[in-house]
């Protein structure tokens, strides 16, 4: 039988960790959670649910992962976020891969977004195919923002969806959202980049269009119209600070 270590990275999780956990009982060996000092009952949830927790400042999203997955005692690592959830499809499909012999490095499943009180069925945010349980000996995760499972092999797929429980408010998306503007605009200025002005023109715009008829936002109501707004406010948010940042070594300022 293949063993299954779960691995979660929280901060201030006391709301969704403990739908993800349940959601894990009967499907995961092991449950390991790397909590980046939250100062909620995070910690504590965690341990009522048996998971082994380790509490580590925050470094990035991928080294976070891949310490986690280091941690586990088994080598099949199945990775979810504090807000997503195992669906009962995808649940069935891992109980029979835990009976079969393994023939990936890795394997893929969908993921269903819950935004403001609805599943997104459009938007680019379903089906949303990402590789989520792997074999930590032949793959990790790369990216320091968006990160995603980098395997050495064959990447499977398993039928079933991993829920994710979104956004509750627009407030919450337009926090997340200017937290992912500031992070891809320090990538970008640490890569070198220090072209944002054409960019900020241009790109905030594409996405606008891109996310609302190439990815068919339409279709998913006034929701889809906010998801697509947001996306095209975070691109600008993210050259509009990388300029920020250009500018301000420009005049000498050190920060």
């Amino acid at each position: 039988m293949n063993a299954i270590s779960a691995c979660l990275i929280t901060l201030n999780e006391e709301k969704n960790l403990p739908r993800a956990l349940v959601s894990l009982k009967g499907v995961a060996d092991e449950i390991v959670v790397v909590d980046a000092c939250s100062s909620d009952t995070t910690i504590e949830i965690a341990r009522q649910h048996g998971a082994v927790v380790h509490v580590r400042p925050w470094t990035n999203y991928s080294d976070q992962r891949n310490f986690a997955a280091s941690q586990a005692q088994h080598n099949w690592i199945l990775a979810i976020d504090a807000d997503e959830e195992v669906g009962q499809e995808l649940r069935a499909s891992l109980l029979r891969w835990k009976l079969e012999p393994a023939t990936g490095a890795a394997y893929e499943f969908s993921r269903r977004a819950e935004y403001l009180g609805k599943w997104m069925r459009h938007s680019g945010w379903y089906p949303d195919i990402k590789p989520r349980l792997y074999d930590r000996r032949q793959g990790k995760f790369i990216g320091v923002l968006h990160e995603k499972v980098h395997a050495e092999g064959v990447v499977g797929r398993l039928e079933g969806d991993l829920l994710h429980h979104a956004y509750g408010t627009l407030a919450a998306h337009r926090v997340k959202s200017e937290a992912y503007a500031s992070i891809s605009a320090e990538a970008m200025f640490q890569r070198g980049q220090r072209h944002w002005l054409f960019p900020l023109l241009l790109f905030p715009t594409w996405t606008l269009v891109h996310t609302l008829v190439l990815r068919a936002a339409w279709l998913d109501g006034w929701r889809g119209l906010l998801i697509a707004w947001m996306a095209a406010r975070t691109v600008f948010r993210k050259y509009w600070k990388l300029g920020q940042r250009a500018g301000r070594i420009a005049r000498g300022e050190t920060k």
